[in-house]
């Protein structure tokens, strides 16, 4: 992973800045991906795969592990996010049964 060497407190948080606008923006496009996702599905219990949930959070743990970062942090995360966008699959999921 490349960084780049800021030479003050202001460019470091301006770098922040843009790395958090690029979270956001992937975690957009991951919601994106799971809307879609739920046009694939024949029910709402087949929405929440416990066993797709615990691959996802092994990988992002290892994954955290690899990178030198926490990986209870990324778990945490990573549960809070997927609980989320369960929720939004769940409503498309409604919503496109309903035509």
């Amino acid at each position: 992973m490349n960084i780049k060497k800021c030479k003050t407190l202001e460019e470091t948080r301006v770098e922040i800045d843009i790395v958090d606008e690029k979270l956001v923006e992937l975690i957009a496009l991951r919601n994106a991906y799971i809307r879609q996702i739920a046009h694939f599905k024949n029910s709402i219990e087949e929405i929440k795969s416990e066993e797709r949930i615990g691959d996802i959070v092994s990988r992002a743990r290892s994954k955290a592990i690899e990178l030198g970062l926490s990986p209870n942090l990324i778990n945490d995360i990573f549960i809070r996010m997927i609980d989320e966008m369960v929720e939004s699959e769940v409503a498309e999921f409604k919503n496109a049964k309903v035509f």
